[in-house]
């Protein structure tokens, strides 16, 4: 027990506990402490953008071969587009054979619209496929690292790497000031993560403070229905992906233990997107198919989120008596495909997302969305999980599918046979490497 008090995980783990304590025996005081977790994850987000910035510029250079970087990239959107499909459908299916809204007899007309008020706003920002591809691109460079917007910086950082891959030895300056500032930001992150146990105890004191565990009374069956889901996608699908290329999914996350237990604290994959990306290139695979894999995925690739959207979307057909069709579905299903890519960079995204899927499809009433407005932070927390699995799952089979993944250091990782965490010696295969030193050269 006093190693494991020692440890990350078990740290965030007894914050956790403590938050649902002080959560529910001191509900006024809890809600006083959601700026401990709002605090620790805007400390991460300022962190994000240069970083992504520097591992995926240091990655494309790392490449060597621009032909690489676009094959990796369309590897990715592949992959991405079918695991999104598979789990749009299932979150169809539970619906339609579990029906968690079935005899509740909600009349729409008596449903309070004002609290929609600030989340259809914005519903215009994800319903057009020009606007969301628009928004990819900023105004100015400087503004995509002002907003934080990961697509726009990934974008950039595509361009900056080309340019520099092209300039060849002259970029090699430039390439060594990026990587220390890269390699001094994953410092920094590492002193914010020690603060990761306070982040939690107040996000979830807060939560269970303001919502109460009998909020999910009502909404019970819905919530228990989507957390079943992702498990089942996560172990099902997720499971047989990792399986086919060749590794263990229940060692995967036993690795990535620490990182999935602060995403359940503070309902945010952004929480842990530093830590994730240093942990998989430790684990044997390149940088170049991290830096390019994981923060396309945080945008592309929400495959607990698909879950929810269609899951989300009949439920509340069924809860206001709403019949649909089997053409009704199948327009739900066309529509998320496209929604669940506008979730990126909009305020309350969840909700926002499934709003602007709701309008393109009339049959089913818009104000439904109040019904899951009181259980959507549950709900957060099994879609940030389900999204950091599955885009942490996506690296790993995009890098054994192009074979940038050295499988005797992964295997031995995952086994513990070697610690995967960032002082370890990279000493497996035919490079050795400190972690504290330089990542890779200008080409691999």
């Amino acid at each position: 027990m006093p190693n494991l008090m020692k440890s990350l995980f078990g740290q965030v783990v007894v914050a956790l506990l403590l938050g649902v304590v002080v959560g529910v025996a001191w509900p006024e005081f809890a809600t006083q402490l959601k700026p401990l977790g709002d605090g620790f994850i805007k400390l991460i987000r300022m962190i994000i953008a240069p970083l992504v910035f520097g591992v995926v510029v240091h990655g494309v250079v790392g490449a060597g071969d621009l032909r690489k970087v676009g094959r990796v990239g369309v590897k990715a959107i592949l992959y991405f587009e079918a695991v999104t499909t598979v789990a749009l459908v299932m979150g169809l299916l539970i619906a339609h054979f579990f029906a968690p809204g079935a005899g509740m007899n909600i009349d729409p007309s008596m449903l309070d619209a004002g609290a929609l008020g600030s989340y259809t706003d914005k519903v215009g920002q994800v319903t057009s496929t020009v606007d969301v591809l628009m928004r990819i691109i900023p105004t100015t460079i400087f503004d995509a690292f002002t907003k934080g917007d990961i697509l726009q910086v990934l974008l950039i950082a595509l361009l900056f790497g080309a340019g520099l891959c092209l300039l060849g030895e002259r970029g090699r300056p430039v390439v060594n000031i990026i990587e220390i500032i890269t390699d001094v930001l994953f410092k920094i992150i590492g002193f914010i993560v020690k603060l990761a146990p306070i982040g939690v105890f107040g996000a979830i004191a807060f939560t269970v403070g303001k919502y109460g565990i009998g909020s999910l009374q009502q909404l019970g069956y819905l919530v228990a229905l989507f957390y079943a889901s992702v498990i089942i996608f996560v172990f099902g699908i997720l499971g047989l992906i990792m399986r086919m290329a060749g590794f263990s999914l229940i060692k995967f996350l036993a690795y990535l233990r620490e990182e999935l237990t602060i995403v359940l604290g503070t309902a945010s994959s952004d929480s842990v997107l530093p830590q994730v990306m240093r942990k998989l290139e430790n684990m044997g695979i390149k940088d170049s198919t991290v830096g390019l894999v994981i923060p396309t995925g945080y945008s592309f690739n929400l495959d607990a989120f698909s879950i929810y959207l269609t899951l989300a979307a009949v439920f509340i057909a069924q809860a206001t008596n709403t019949p649909l069709s089997t053409s009704d579905l199948l327009v739900v299903l066309g529509i998320a495909l496209l929604t669940s890519k506008g979730a990126h960079g909009v305020p309350g995204s969840a909700i926002v997302v499934l709003a602007a899927t709701l309008s393109a499809v009339p049959v089913i009433p818009a104000i439904g969305l109040v019904l899951v407005l009181s259980v959507d932070w549950f709900m957060g927390m099994a879609r940030a999980l389900g999204n950091l699995i599955g885009n942490c799952v996506a690296t790993v089979v995009i890098a054994a599918w192009e074979g940038d993944i050295d499988r005797v250091r992964a295997h031995k990782v995952l086994n513990g046979e070697m610690d995967g965490s960032t002082e370890d010696l990279l000493d497996v295969g035919t490079d050795t490497v400190r972690a504290d030193e330089p990542r890779t050269s200008l080409a691999h």
